[in-house]
């Protein structure tokens, strides 16, 4: 791959960033923030904040995608600090862990700033107010990055225990810890269907179902460090950096390796970025190069090509750039030669070797496709006997012959021999329900003697003519589970035409129910689709569509009964609601809410936060979230009463009844630190006194002051 175009910057690279469609950040180890035009790479603007990062292997730099803010590490690693980036003040400091930060991250909402530690903690910060809001659930080591899904309903940190930890900002409640990894998990990224790529410190690659907490896939073939990962086009790859600067492909559809040295660069990669609209893979290096790489490198010279049928010439290409086997004109090489290598067998079927070689001559300097023709042309060259064989009636040594050479599986000769086997034994199936008809069935079928395939499905007509009976019965009675069941035990009566029948009837069903879909005629689909459940073949995916039809009646319901507690509980639990119309016009309308929830919280107002909340306060997958502003309006009910010198008594009851309400966190921890130095002579610990949880909380706990 060659680099398209190269920008320099002396310090290693480590940030790079697309935002707001038309720039590209990039951020250096002496925290030199630049915005480039990502056509031309003018430097547009930028600043200096004169933060020295010795250590970048985790994110050190994070900026929100409106631009407004970003997040960084001290020097010594000892704080993080959010800033406004109008203004350059320092929006927030975060110095409470025991040790280093390790890592920072602005949620894509740019809501939080997260702030993770060598302590296993992460803290989250309102990046308008600065304050600490909640933590995530510890680690028991150091964190090594922090990742948010696009829809920024989830996040997740990795950390040196080798769990990976998931928590919902849509409810305010922690997945369970994924654990599959043998070493330190060092990477994280979402990506699309509810997938997370991990990789680890032994350069182990996993692809999760964030859903169900299952491990989907382990990557294989990378054999260095793991530095960087990035995805590209709409998630259909996966590119993995490492320290010695070879850039590794997958497919995240298959989850094979397309390249094993995708690019190499000179020094370790430090930062990775795509660019979707220019298909360029930007890589950041430690020497602080930026390098710009088309992903489709070299499809211009693809319909040239084309147009002369030079097939070598384009699969030569597509083997240096792996990524061109997924474009259109690929596809038409790949169905020219599919179709050539249709009219090259039908050439052989007639004995026309010198047409079919003619046909294969523009494929045979391509290594893989000329094994695939000398093969076809070894596997013809008893065709002639085969096809003498069948027309002589010669059934078992023509089947044996086609058994040997499954290719001529697809010619006509076989198919004809299959059709007229067809006949032959739906006219014997006739003839064995008749009282007397046993000797003529066997006389039809007498041809067939000695074909493997064929024997066990003669002997059970003989053998189980009752069970035949009964299978017509039960298609004349639409008895599906019967029919099914009859089928499941006795695979013979697939061979019968009813069998036939049934399995289109089944096609058509799913073609009308998805079509009822469509047009939103739930009910009729539904209907459709329980009678095709009683089809083994289509129950899982007949168990799916309902299930996804029956949650989507029940949510249109809702909005139409606007049942709130329903709403939110159903796009809590399914996350593809939150992507329809009705599904974005009530998360807009919750943010909104809680923006101004959150306005009366870090004010300490009460009344005001339960008067904008009481629509939801009875709706459960909110809960979490509202009884995490409320502890938050409470802490600062509990600051004001400090700063205001409120009696040592009074204070120490506030703090009592926040234990009470919402247990121990870091919140009230570092509250009591504050507490303690302006009322150095208080005797209150929290080993004595009783507590409740965040998780216990509910509204009726509700109270004008904390103090009282």
């Amino acid at each position: 791959m060659e680099v398209v175009k190269v920008k320099n910057i002396s310090e290693p690279v480590v940030l790079l960033k697309i935002i707001q469609g038309n720039t590209l950040l990039v951020v250096d180890a002496e925290t030199t923030i630049r915005y480039f035009d990502k056509y031309d790479l003018t430097l547009n603007s930028g600043f200096k904040a004169k933060i020295h990062h010795q250590r970048y292997n985790n994110t050190v730099v994070a900026f929100s995608y409106d631009r407004k803010y970003f997040a960084s590490l001290s020097d010594d690693c000892r704080e993080s600090r959010l800033y406004n980036v109008e203004t350059k003040k320092t929006v927030a400091k975060v110095n409470r862990h025991q040790g280093e930060v390790s890592c920072v991250g602005i949620d894509p909402l740019s809501r939080y700033m997260f702030s993770c530690g060598d302590d296993g903690k992460t803290f989250a910060i309102d990046v308008k107010t600065g304050k600490l809001v909640f933590t995530l659930p510890h680690h028991a080591d150091t964190i090594n990055d922090i990742a948010f899904s696009a829809n920024s309903n989830w996040i997740a940190t990795a950390s040196y225990d080798r769990k990976i930890s998931l928590y919902n900002l849509v409810t305010m409640t922690p997945k369970e810890k994924l654990k599959a990894h043998a070493a330190p998990v060092m990477k994280l990224r979402f990506i699309k269907n509810g997938r997370l790529i991990s990789t680890d410190k032994n350069a182990s690659v996993i692809i999760w179902d964030i859903y169900k907490s299952k491990v989907i896939e382990r990557l294989k073939g990378v054999h260095d460090e793991i530095s960087q990962v990035v995805t590209a086009e709409d998630d259909k790859f996966l590119f993995v950096g490492t320290r010695l600067g070879y850039v590794i492909m997958y497919d995240l559809d298959t989850y094979e390796q397309l390249s094993r040295v995708y690019i190499k660069v000179q020094s370790a990669i430090t930062a990775m970025e795509y660019d979707e609209e220019n298909r360029f893979l930007i890589i950041g290096t430690r020497d602080g190069e930026v390098l710009f790489y088309n992903i489709y490198e070299g499809e211009e010279k693809l319909e040239p090509y084309l147009r002369e049928k030079n097939f070598d010439a384009i699969n030569k290409i597509a083997e240096q750039n792996p990524v061109l086997s997924f474009t259109k004109i690929y596809d038409v090489v790949a169905n020219f030669w599919e179709n050539t290598l249709k009219k090259a067998k039908i050439a052989l079927q007639k004995g026309d070797k010198k047409t079919a070689e003619l046909l294969f001559k523009e494929f045979t300097h391509i290594p893989e496709k000329n094994t695939i023709i000398q093969k076809v042309m070894r596997e013809y060259s008893e065709f002639e006997k085969f096809e003498t064989l069948a027309k002589q009636g010669k059934y078992a040594l023509a089947y044996g012959l086609a058994n040997t050479h499954p290719m001529f599986k697809d010619s006509g000769i076989y198919k004809a021999l299959e059709k007229q086997w067809k006949k032959a034994f739906a006219l014997a199936q006739r003839y064995v329900l008749e009282p007397k008809g046993v000797d003529r069935a066997k006389e039809i079928l007498a041809p067939y003697r000695g074909v493997s395939e064929k024997t066990q499905l003669i002997q059970e007509l003989f053998t189980k003519g009752l069970i035949y009976k009964r299978f017509k019965v039960a298609i004349a009675n639409k008895d599906f589970k019967l029919i099914f069941e009859l089928v499941k035990q006795n695979p013979f009566l697939k061979e019968f035409a009813e069998y036939d029948a049934i399995m289109q009837y089944a096609d058509s069903l799913y073609i009308k129910a998805t079509k009822l879909m469509q047009q939103g005629e739930i009910h009729s689909a539904i209907k459709m689709l329980r009678v095709l459940s009683n089809f083994e073949d289509f129950q899982e995916e007949v168990s799916e569509l309902m299930g996804d039809m029956e949650v989507h009646q029940k949510f249109l319901n809702a909005v139409r009964d606007e049942n709130l507690e329903t709403v939110y509980n159903l796009m809590a639990e399914h996350e593809d609601l939150q992507d329809t119309e009705d599904g974005q016009k009530y998360m807009h309308i919750w943010d909104e809410i809680y923006n101004k929830a959150n306005t009366y919280a870090m004010r300490g107002d009460v009344l005001g936060l339960k008067k904008v909340l009481d629509p939801y306060m009875k709706i459960g997958s909110k809960m979490m979230t509202i009884a995490n502003l409320f502890s938050r309006c409470y802490l600062v009910q509990l600051e004001q009463a400090v700063k205001s010198k409120t009696m040592q008594k009074i204070v120490e009851t506030g703090i009592k009844n926040y234990l009470l309400s919402f247990g121990l966190d870091d919140q009230i921890e570092r509250f009591f630190a504050i507490f303690k130095k302006y009322y150095p002579e208080t005797k209150l610990n929290f080993e004595h006194l009783p507590k409740g949880s965040l998780s216990q909380w509910r509204p009726v706990m509700i109270v004008k002051s904390i103090l009282d």
